[in-house]
């Protein structure tokens, strides 16, 4: 099968795309049908080897360029994938199901945001000057190396850029893994990368299971780790990072709460829910999936839900017109599956979908479970799927408690209109991202990232910089030096 943008091989290193089907297949099936629709290849030995040989021979040079020069190939390179929104759009609606109308306003565009952001801030990273007595210290920014990025299958263009934008503009190479389950989209970036200037070997891509991760990360040759992915992953990412004492960013998982009061504005509340439990079918690390809704206002929000809910146009994800679209794979819609009846199981009151849907691909319904408590399975772990849990709260103190009572702190959210109380709920979150009368809002521009197990480091803004670089500080002394003997 053939689609726009479609790359041409199943690795792209030092510049161009390279193939070797000696290692393991890996089909790419596309979730609206269950179609393979292509297929590449994990790398070898032989590939990592020459991925991250690439990556270390362009770093000095790459490094040596000024950040003006860098900068500028970062911002030609989100031009380029602006004009080709529609392209990527479509490339990343067959690599992961989420509808075009998603897609083509979400991903590539994001991805070009961090490109430019960062692309415009390259020319800006400078030390300072400390000034001691006649004497001084000044300091360098510098970069680290090479950096390996390992990707989740949901935002795979996004991830890929935000990754790779922040990276390179430090003076950073960096060799890129995708998830096998989404291996398409990352090869566009690079591609798009060397084009608008990048000297081959400054961002590379290579597919792979994590046998190939695990190779990546264990290199000497790494001076850094950043992993979108599970808890669990990152656990085993981690601890082999710390082997080598590289410099890790984890952006991992959440359970995260969303809070409703009884004097939040009802219709805005329920489009915060549905942004944080649907879109994307439910596949975001930052979803507020545990919905706590005030006594008073309880069936009015649940009602205004479901009315909503029936608004969902769910069909060909490549049609404008459809709204939501399937799970990412037939295997993630077995685990959603498993937690909708876990939750029936277990005494929560489905209010709305739950169901497979008798159709091609990976679909399933907008599911929402009302009279949900907080020892459920449904409440304490992550579904990743379009799973929504409605708990019932009487006051602040009370809800406050349970809200922090996870091993998660990636997000939370808050719905009120009286000022005071959402700026002190959001002081009260342990969580690294938090919303006021909205819910996952990702401006490149705002730090990303997680507390307790969902994360260690920020990405995008500028405290993704103090991620892929390093502090040297210089002293001089300016007369003569003494010493005791």
């Amino acid at each position: 099968m053939t689609y726009p943008t479609q790359p041409t091989a199943s690795h792209f290193i030092n510049g161009a795309y390279v193939e070797d089907d000696t290692g393991m297949p890996i089909d790419v099936i596309y979730p609206a049908t269950g179609a393979v629709i292509g297929r590449v290849y994990s790398a070898t030995p032989a590939i990592i080897d020459q991925a991250l040989r690439a990556a270390r021979n362009a770093q000095a040079a790459w490094a040596a360029m000024t950040g003006t020069e860098r900068g500028r190939i970062l911002r030609r390179a989100a031009d380029i994938m602006r004009d080709r929104n529609h392209d990527l759009s479509v490339l990343e609606t067959y690599d992961t199901g989420k509808p075009y109308q998603e897609t083509s306003v979400v991903d590539a565009t994001s991805g070009a945001d961090a490109l430019e952001y960062f692309g415009g801030m390259a020319a800006t990273l400078t030390g300072e000057h400390i000034q001691l007595g006649e004497d001084w210290v000044y300091t360098r920014r510098e970069p680290l190396g090479v950096c390996v990025g390992i990707g989740a299958w949901n935002y795979p263009t996004q991830i890929a850029s935000w990754k790779g934008a922040p990276a390179l503009a430090c003076g950073n190479t960096m060799v890129f893994k995708p998830s096998e389950t989404t291996p398409l989209c990352a090869l566009k970036v690079a591609e798009i990368l060397h084009e608008a200037g990048a000297p081959a070997g400054v961002y590379n891509v290579i597919q792979g299971l994590g046998d190939v991760g695990a190779a990546l990360v264990a290199d000497d040759r790494v001076d850094k780790v950043s992993l979108t992915g599970s808890v669990p992953t990152g656990r085993k990412v981690y601890a082999a990072a710390a082997a080598g004492i590289k410099h890790v960013t984890m952006e991992l998982g959440g359970k995260s709460p969303m809070i409703v009061f009884d004097d939040a504005d009802v219709e805005n509340a329920v489009s915060g829910a549905i942004l944080g439990n649907f879109y994307s079918s439910g596949q975001v690390c930052s979803n507020g999936t545990r919905v706590f809704v005030q006594s008073g206002i309880k069936e009015a929000f649940l009602t205004r839900l479901a009315e909503r809910l029936k608004g969902a146009v769910i069909g060909d994800p490549q049609d404008p017109a459809t709204s939501f679209g399937p799970m990412v794979s037939e295997r993630q819609l077995g685990i959603v599956e498993g937690y909708i009846a876990n939750g029936q199981e277990e005494g929560a009151r489905l209010v709305y979908g739950g169901k497979r849907l008798a159709k091609d691909g990976f679909f399933i319904e907008p599911t929402v479970f009302a009279d949900v408590t907080d020892d459920m399975t449904i409440a304490r772990e992550e579904i990743f799927g379009p799973v929504m849990a409605v708990f019932d709260f009487d006051d602040e103190d009370e809800v406050m408690a349970r809200a922090n009572d996870t091993e998660f702190g990636l997000a939370a959210g808050v719905f009120t209109r009286d000022l005071a109380r959402a700026h002190r709920v959001a002081a009260g979150f342990q969580a690294g991202t938090c919303y006021i009368n909205t819910y996952n809002d990702a401006p490149v521009e705002a730090p990303f990232g997680g507390s307790k197990l969902s994360g260690v480091g920020r990405e995008n803004s500028k405290a993704a910089i103090a991620h892929y670089s390093q502090l040297k500080s210089v002293y001089v002394r300016m007369g003569d030096l003494e010493a005791p003997f």
